[in-house]
């Protein structure tokens, strides 16, 4: 995935003699600018992993709250509105479903749940998967470059060339190439993963139960490392001196330099961009059949809920897309594209590419409020030095006894967490 722009083979000189004359102030910019990447990178997704682990909201997404609701109340034989919960559940919406053992449904709000293959509150009471274990894959592929390979290219931005010999150097890019790589593997696997929920419902249970997801994670893992392989034998993992990296060489194939962003990059762009404007589609129409008194309220806060991974979607294709394209261009013809490529715009793609990394955890305590409030609690625990050790009995009894019921029995009033 990562691109050379240069024609520059760069095997042909010793990576310590490749040392480029750079104004001091350039490299103590990109040398800043990498160990922001780097420090916001590990804690952002370490946060993002301690936090699934430690709520429950959070590690079983795609979990409703309302079975006890469900079960309680006199129409429980009927069709209850699995629309709202369901739009809820795929996009991490936060939303009341208020006066709901009283509410009753017209002919074409049957429709809108035939349309949604027919679902009743057992396809709700039945859906306990965790969903959120493509969300921890992500995150762990973006810590891999901020443990070993980042920490490389910052030494050699200071020492003002690679003087870590050749096995750092291989090690380094095969494992940025495992990072990127499984980064875009795993965020279409969440694509695909949200489309199957909201578009084949019913298949989901059998599709997604906690063991095909692990199975899911570990082909994911596979399949990126899979792919990685070939640039041990074919010698394209090479030291760039311009981005102080040792990186995927294009020059030394264009063809197999073609293969890699079609099937690394824009495949997995194509196959994410169908599932999340499926998902798109199905809402609005969803939307427009049913009356303005019965259709889901959406808030803007809501609505940044509901593009969370749309975001980070998008942030990965526009940090990426340049490097990959500036690639694709010199691959096909690199005689003519190469001298019309600035230097100055190769490494700011290079390190726009690299700042990706350290950008979901962000998102992800930006737009949802699960995240954000777990995060405040990890926080404070290392502020009290509380993380390691677990809460007393009677703590856990407090806490437990304070928590609300999920049937608001007062007022009838059922809340569905977020994701």
């Amino acid at each position: 995935m990562f691109m050379n722009g240069s024609s520059l083979n760069s095997s042909a000189l010793d990576p310590s003699e490749q040392a480029l004359h750079r104004p001091p102030w350039v490299t103590t910019t990109l040398g800043c600018f990498l160990i922001f990447t780097i420090v916001v990178d590990i804690l952002g997704n370490l946060l993002v992993i301690f936090s699934v682990y430690r709520n429950k909201k959070l590690r079983n997404a795609g979990r409703t709250y309302i079975t006890e609701a469900i079960n309680n109340t006199p129409q429980r034989k009927h069709k209850i509105p699995v629309l709202l919960t369901y739009i809820h559940l795929i996009t991490g919406l936060s939303m009341d479903i208020t006066h709901f053992s009283s509410c009753s449904w017209m002919s074409h709000s049957d429709l809108v749940l035939h349309h949604i293959h027919g679902l009743d509150y057992t396809g709700i009471e039945n859906d306990k998967r965790s969903g959120n274990i493509f969300v921890v894959s992500l995150a762990v592929a973006d810590l891999v470059v901020a443990i070993y390979p980042y920490p490389l290219v910052l030494t050699s931005i200071f020492h003002r060339g690679w003087n870590l010999g050749y096995m750092h150097c291989q090690i380094s890019g095969f494992l940025m190439g495992v990072s990127v790589i499984g980064s875009i593997f795993n965020i279409t696997g969440i694509a695909i993963n949200r489309y199957c929920y909201i578009c084949h419902s019913l298949k989901y249970d059998k599709l997604y139960s906690d063991k095909n997801s692990v199975c899911y994670v570990l082909l994911i893992w596979a399949l990126t490392v899979l792919a990685i392989v070939p640039n041990l034998f074919v010698g394209s993992l090479q030291y760039d001196p311009r981005v102080y990296s040792c990186t995927f060489e294009q020059s030394a194939s264009s063809a197999y330099t073609i293969a890699v962003v079609f099937f690394h990059f824009i495949l997995p762009i194509m196959i994410v961009t169908y599932c999340y404007l499926r998902i798109w589609v199905l809402v609005i129409q969803v939307r427009r059949r049913v009356k303005p008194d019965n259709r889901p309220k959406l808030t803007p806060h809501d609505v940044r809920n509901f593009v969370t991974m749309f975001v980070v979607f998008v942030l990965f294709a526009v940090c990426w897309a340049p490097l990959n394209f500036i690639g694709l261009a010199v691959a096909i013809s690199p005689e003519r594209v190469v001298p019309l490529i600035p230097e100055w715009l190769f490494v700011a793609s290079y390190f726009m590419a690299y700042f990706n990394s350290c950008l979901n955890a962000i998102v992800y305590g930006v737009l949802n409020q699960n995240f954000r409030r777990e995060y405040k609690r990890i926080v404070v625990s290392v502020c009290t030095a509380r993380i390691f050790f677990g809460e007393s009995s009677n703590e856990a009894q407090e806490r437990l006894k304070s928590k609300p019921s999920p049937l608001m029995t007062n007022n009838n009033q059922v809340k569905v967490d977020s994701v």
